[in-house]
């Protein structure tokens, strides 16, 4: 008998069927593999970015599952029911009745996205000096925080950094570091708790009920804010009622507000666990920390009952905070995901454990040992996945941490990982069996990879978007060397 890796066993290389979807296809979009000229073309004129590929040269997209999810068919209903008046549209409270009913936040500020939430919620609170300690940093999270002259320090626990650490809650906040922090700079210079859940920079890891308890009550004792990153809290809850004892019999729905209950308010991205193509909000309890937000939502986004969302799309994001919470859809979804990590796991690729609700993370340096870190490896390999098969997906690891502010030197983060983000509703199992086809022929064929790339273009921010790269010797997958 089969088993299912997110209810059952830890080892994604355990028996996992691939999960009937709870929906039929009524619409499809075509898609075209690519030859194999076309693709090493592409990608030189890419600069060896695949994130400045035309996505109509890729052929399966896993570079993100932000905003790429398949809206469903009451979705797109609702947004022909988007009320556009400017001020105080009733699409407005649609959406903030939806986000009040299942996340518990009285204050609902709307943003285009999760970013710029996160840019409000920084502005709000982060001073020069100022400290914020997380469960491991996020690009975009942390470039807020350091914007407005806030330092970032990580306090997870320290398994998270490891990849082959197989345990159920890696993104728990680790107390003895939390408290040191405390101590060392005051409690007065910590403005939040900056918590995610689940995290991604460690391929999905969730944090357990019990120690969000602690953290809370660490905070509450310090006078120290929690702030939730929600964009994948009800993966967060689907695991904690998997692996959490006394949580197995609670409903998402109710661990999702329970989560959510623990903290002093959240950045949303909803193109992540709401299905919407745009869209996110900053919600939070206090009143006059939500007043100081939506006045610098009217400045940075759009009025406070819009925020830079037209009325069809709070419609949207609404129906799918709805949808998102049902049992089938998101069993379905954290499933799917380890369909993919059981057949790639099973053929001995080194992957991140457990498996997370949204990616499958390759550990670049086990998969490409012969690479040095300095040649960024996990580039490399998003490299070779588009080469070989069309695939797109995302490098996280040292071309992602960027530079130290201070120093200018590489940041060389622990994981090295390539990322194979799980658009929601998206893609077929005859796509995850062509993804792990891909991996499992590149991890045979690993020893023709011997050397990375190099920049020859680096932003000053957020490089790993808009960076360009070049081989730094010739290989049978790269070709000729760049000059």
């Amino acid at each position: 008998m089969s088993t299912s890796y997110s209810a059952g066993s830890m080892d994604p290389s355990a028996g996992v069927r691939h999960p009937a979807e709870p929906w039929r296809i009524k619409s499809v979009e075509p898609i075209r593999l690519t030859s194999p000229d076309e693709r090493r073309a592409a990608l030189s004129a890419a600069g060896y970015n695949v994130g400045l590929l035309p996505a109509e040269l890729v052929y399966i997209d896993l570079y993100t599952d932000s905003g790429t999810s398949a809206m469903s068919d009451r979705q797109w209903a609702a947004v022909m029911l988007g009320d556009e008046s400017y001020a105080g549209s009733r699409s407005f409270y649609r959406f903030e009745a939806a986000v009040r009913d299942h996340y518990g936040y009285e204050h609902v500020i709307p943003t285009h996205q999760g970013r710029a939430a996160e840019n409000i919620l920084s502005r709000c609170l982060i001073r020069p000096g100022h400290h914020v300690p997380g469960n491991m940093y996020f690009t975009t999270t942390r470039e807020h925080q350091e914007l407005n002259g806030g330092t970032f320090h990580d306090v997870i626990v320290d398994e998270a950094h490891d990849p082959t650490a197989d345990l159920p809650f890696k993104g728990n906040v680790d107390l003895t570091k939390l408290q040191r922090l405390i101590d060392k700079v005051g409690a007065e210079q910590i403005p939040y708790v900056s918590l995610a859940a689940t995290v991604n920079m460690a391929g999905g890891q969730p944090i357990s009920m019990a120690n969000l308890a602690e953290v809370r009550e660490l905070t509450r004792r310090h006078g120290i804010l929690v702030i939730l990153d929600a964009a994948r809290a009800v993966e967060n809850a689907w695991f904690v009622k998997q692996r959490e004892p006394g949580w197995g019999e609670r409903t998402v729905a109710d661990i999702l507000r329970e989560i959510c209950a623990l903290t002093d308010g959240a950045t949303m991205s909803a193109k992540k666990d709401s299905f919407a193509n745009i869209g996110g909000w900053l919600a939070v309890r206090d009143p006059r920390l939500a007043e100081q937000a939506r006045n610098l939502v009217v400045v940075y986004e759009g009025l406070h009952t819009y925020g830079g969302m037209a009325g069809r799309d709070l419609e949207a994001v609404a129906q799918g905070i709805e949808e998102s919470v049902r049992e089938d859809s998101i069993r379905t979804r954290v499933e799917q995901v380890a369909y993919l990590a059981g057949r790639i796991a099973g053929a001995g690729v080194p992957i991140v454990r457990p498996v997370g609700g949204h990616a499958v993370c390759l550990n670049a340096t086990a998969f490409l040992s012969s690479v040095p870190r300095e040649e960024f490896p996990a580039q490399t390999l998003t490299c070779a996945l588009y080469l070989d098969a069309g695939i797109r997906s995302c490098e996280r690891g040292a071309v992602s941490a960027g530079r130290d502010p201070i120093t200018g030197e590489n940041r060389y983060p622990s994981l090295e990982l390539v990322r194979l983000t799980i658009p929601r509703r998206a893609y077929t199992q005859g796509h995850m069996d062509v993804v792990a086809d891909s991996v499992i022929r590149l991890y045979e064929q690993r020893e023709t990879l011997r050397s990375g790339v190099e920049f020859t273009h680096e932003p000053s921010m957020l490089r790993f978007f808009q960076s360009r790269f070049r081989p730094l010797s010739a290989d049978p997958l790269f070709g000729p060397a760049t000059e």
